[in-house]
């Protein structure tokens, strides 16, 4: 059995597979702050959950895109699991061919992503979404070559900073409005997060695909969001576990 982790900046999204057999999938908030035998326990209870024994694990391999959680989360593999983990990081193979200006910039998150979407959707050029924390846009053309994107506040950031910095605007439920008129502040915040992504999805994609990839290309939407813009037309395929997927293909290319 394989173990995938992609930590997160709110959360640990994880998931085990059989070969390429899915299995389950679960999800852990706040894991920045940790320590390696917390992170140890809660990888023990989601597989006596699971009926499973750990004994039954062969590899894990994880992306992090917060670097304080990395160290513990290692030591909690080597610890309970007596495996050393995979740490998708430079130097490692993946099949892409980083044409960022700084390739040690691109998110481990974001080349996951990237690998997912060439396992499934092969040689085609491919606009990748991701919804979870921030926003972001990823764009891998034919030959596996990862281009670029964009970053921008995600649904749960955006809604984070209202609170933050107004005297009077609650916290709200992140979902999709009934219609774009807010008649109440819960209702206008809501209102106002959805459609500032949806047009902020609408606006990036169609400018990569003029600019970039000549109207020719697959759109993807991933991670925690993108289920709630399914009707809107923007996507040709969502694919919640899209960077599970990727980890999966990262573990078989380097272990």
């Amino acid at each position: 059995m394989i173990l995938c982790l992609d930590v997160g900046n709110t959360q640990m999204y994880g998931g085990a597979y059989d070969g390429d057999k899915f299995l389950f999938s679960f999800r852990k908030k706040g894991v920045d702050g940790l320590s390696s035998d917390e992170l140890a326990l809660f990888l023990g209870n989601i597989l006596r959950e699971q009926k499973l024994d750990p004994k039954t694990i062969t590899a894990v391999g994880f992306c992090s895109v917060v670097p304080a959680v990395i160290h513990s989360l290692k030591n909690a593999v080597r610890k309970y699991l007596n495996i050393e983990p995979i740490t998708l990081g430079p130097g490692m193979k993946t099949g892409l061919k980083i044409k960022y200006k700084n390739p040690l910039e691109v998110g481990a998150d974001r080349i996951a992503n990237a690998m997912g979407a060439n396992v499934l959707f092969g040689d085609r050029n491919k606009i990748i979404v991701d919804l979870g924390t921030a926003t972001t846009f990823c764009l891998v053309n034919e030959k596996n070559e990862y281009l670029g994107g964009a970053i921008a506040p995600g649904p749960r950031i955006s809604m984070e900073v209202l609170e933050e910095k107004t005297a009077m605007l609650p916290s709200v439920e992140i979902i999709k409005p009934f219609n774009s008129l807010g008649q109440t502040t819960i209702e206008s915040i809501q209102s106002g997060i959805y459609f500032s992504q949806l047009g902020l999805i609408k606006e990036l994609v169609a400018r990569y695909k003029l600019e970039v990839f000549n109207d020719q290309a697959i759109i993807i939407g991933t991670g925690g969001f993108s289920s709630m813009f399914k009707g809107e037309d923007i996507f040709d395929e969502i694919v919640p576990d899209l960077v599970l997927k990727g980890l999966l293909s990262f573990i078989s290319k380097n272990i």
